[in-house]
C-alpha cells in the first residue's frame, strides 16, 4: 500500500491560490477515480476537484475557508501500489471553523482575504473528519414556501438529481439554510423531522457563521466599490404604457421557437442605442493607472439572484442582437446561473450592468457600480399611476430607472442625458427598431 497525495490544481489565468469551500469526503471514506472530493473557489468561479485514483482518505489538509496555494497538498489517499512522492503539505496558518458548501462565483477583481475570525466563547467547532451531532430532517419535512429556492452546492444538486430527490423538500442545516451532503443523506435514509408544536420560549442560541466563498467575495467587491468609487445616483420615471402594449402584442404573435419577452430585453436594446450616443458609459476605469478603456461593444451584465447568491452573467455584443436575440440570450444565461452550469467566460467581460429586482424592485434603489465599470442601470417595478394628460388624469404604467455612475468619469449632466435618452427610446418604442 502507498500514499497518493493530491495537490491544489492550477486552474489557469495566473491564479496562485484558491479558497477551499467544500469537502465532499472525510477521513476514512472510500473514493473512486473521478469522484469529486472537494470544491475550491478562485477569484472568478468554483472548481470541483476529482480524485485521479481509487483509494481511502487518510488525511485532509486545510479546512473550509482556508486559502491554499496552487501546488499545495490538500488530501492524502491510501492506494494500491507505491503512490506518489509529493512532499508533505505545510500546516495551515490558522484554524478555520468548517462551514460547508460550495457556491458559484461572479467575476471578482478584488484580492481574496485570509479570514481568521475569533471563535465565540464556549463554542467548539468539529475538525474535518470528526463526528459531530447532525440535525435530522426526513421525507416528512414540509416543503419550502412558494418562491423560496433551496440553497445547495452543485455537488449536492447533482447527487439529489441522481437520487431523484427534490431539494424543495429537504431541510438544510448549513449557513442560511444551505442543504449539505449530510442533510441529503438524512433525507434519503428517511430520518424523522423534528416534532413541532412546542410552546413559545426565549431562543438564546447564537450561531457563528463564517463568511466564505461567494458571500465573502461579494462583500469584498461591494466594499471596494463603495470605498473607492464616488457614486452619483440619478432617478427618472419612464412611462412604459406604449412599450408594454407593444410587448404584449409581440408575445401574442411570437413564433413557438421564440422566448416570451419581458421588459428587460427592451431596456437592453434601448441601452445599446443610448451607448452609441454616450459611449463613455460603456467603459472600465483603472484608477491606479489613470486609464479609461472605452468600449464600442455593449457587453451588458445582468445582475441575477440565484440560489447560490448574486451573479452577473454577461450578454456579449448586445448591440449586434435584436430584441428576440437579447431575450433568448438573457433566458439562457439566467437558467445557467440558477442551475450552476454557467461558465467563467459567461460571467466576465461586462462593460455596463443592468440591475433589476423584478416585482420586488420598489420605487427607488441605489445600485452599486460593478467595478471597474463606470455605470449601472437600475430598474424598479412597473406600477399604474395617475398622470396628467390632455387636460385630465389618466392611468399610465410608470417605471423608475435608478442608475449610478462613477463621478470621477461621468459628470452629472452626462449621466442625466444618458438616462433621458433611454427614457425617450422606451416611451417611443417604435424608435427602438429604427436603423441608426
Amino acid at each position: 500500500m502507498g500514499i497518493h497525495k493530491i495537490q491544489m490544481p492550477d486552474v489557469g489565468e495566473g491564479i496562485t491560490e484558491a479558497e477551499i469551500v467544500e469537502w465532499n469526503v472525510k477521513v476514512g471514506d472510500i473514493v473512486k477515480e473521478d469522484d469529486v472530493i472537494a470544491a475550491v473557489m478562485t477569484d472568478k468561479a468554483t472548481v470541483e476537484i476529482p480524485s485521479p485514483v481509487d483509494g481511502i482518505v487518510k488525511d485532509i489538509f486545510g479546512e473550509v475557508g482556508t486559502m491554499t496555494a496552487v501546488g499545495s497538498v490538500i488530501i492524502a489517499l491510501e492506494v494500491e501500489g507505491e503512490g506518489n512522492n509529493i512532499p508533505d503539505a505545510p500546516a495551515p496558518e490558522s484554524e478555520a471553523e468548517p462551514v460547508a458548501e460550495a457556491e458559484k462565483a461572479e467575476e471578482v477583481t478584488a484580492p481574496a482575504a485570509k479570514p481568521a475570525p475569533a471563535k465565540a466563547q464556549g463554542v467548539s467547532a468539529p475538525k474535518i473528519g470528526a463526528s459531530a451531532p447532525k440535525k435530522k430532517a426526513g421525507p416528512s419535512g414540509a416543503p419550502r414556501a412558494e418562491g423560496e429556492k433551496p440553497i445547495a452546492s452543485p455537488a449536492v444538486r447533482k447527487r439529489a438529481s441522481d437520487a431523484g430527490v427534490k431539494l424543495q423538500y429537504v431541510h438544510g442545516t448549513g449557513p442560511a439554510g444551505r442543504i449539505t451532503h449530510e442533510d441529503l443523506d438524512d433525507y434519503i435514509s428517511g430520518a424523522s423531522a423534528p416534532a413541532g408544536g412546542s410552546s413559545r420560549r426565549a431562543d438564546t442560541s447564537i450561531e457563528e457563521i463564517k463568511v466564505i466563498g461567494l458571500r465573502r467575495k461579494i462583500g469584498e467587491r461591494m466594499q471596494d466599490a463603495k470605498s473607492r468609487i464616488p457614486h452619483i445616483t440619478y432617478v427618472e420615471e419612464v412611462d412604459v404604457t406604449e412599450l408594454e402594449s407593444l410587448r404584449n402584442h409581440m408575445n401574442a404573435n411570437k413564433r413557438d421557437d421564440q422566448v416570451k419577452l419581458t421588459i428587460l430585453p427592451f431596456i437592453m436594446l434601448a441601452m445599446t442605442k443610448a451607448l452609441k450616443a454616450y459611449p463613455k458609459c460603456s467603459a472600465h476605469y483603472y484608477d491606479e493607472d489613470g486609464v479609461v478603456h472605452q468600449f464600442g461593444a455593449a457587453h451588458i451584465g445582468m445582475a441575477a439572484q440565484t440560489p447560490g447568491g448574486l451573479m452577473v452573467p454577461v450578454v456579449k455584443h448586445a448591440e449586434a442582437l435584436d430584441v428576440w436575440g437579447i431575450a433568448a440570450e438573457t433566458r439562457r444565461l439566467a437558467n445557467a446561473a440558477r442551475d450552476g452550469s454557467i461558465t467563467r467566460e459567461e460571467l466576465t467581460g461586462s462593460t455596463i450592468t443592468l440591475s433589476s429586482l423584478g416585482r420586488m424592485g420598489g420605487i427607488v434603489s441605489t445600485p452599486v457600480i460593478n467595478s471597474p465599470e463606470v455605470a449601472i442601470v437600475g430598474v424598479n417595478k412597473v406600477a399604474i399611476r395617475p398622470v396628467w394628460k390632455d387636460g385630465g388624469f389618466v392611468p399610465r404604467q410608470i417605471m423608475n430607472l435608478s442608475s449610478s455612475f462613477d463621478h470621477r468619469i461621468i459628470d452629472g449632466w452626462d449621466a442625466a442625458e444618458f438616462i433621458q435618452k433611454i427614457r425617450e427610446l422606451m416611451e417611443n418604442p417604435a424608435t427602438l427598431f429604427m436603423e441608426d
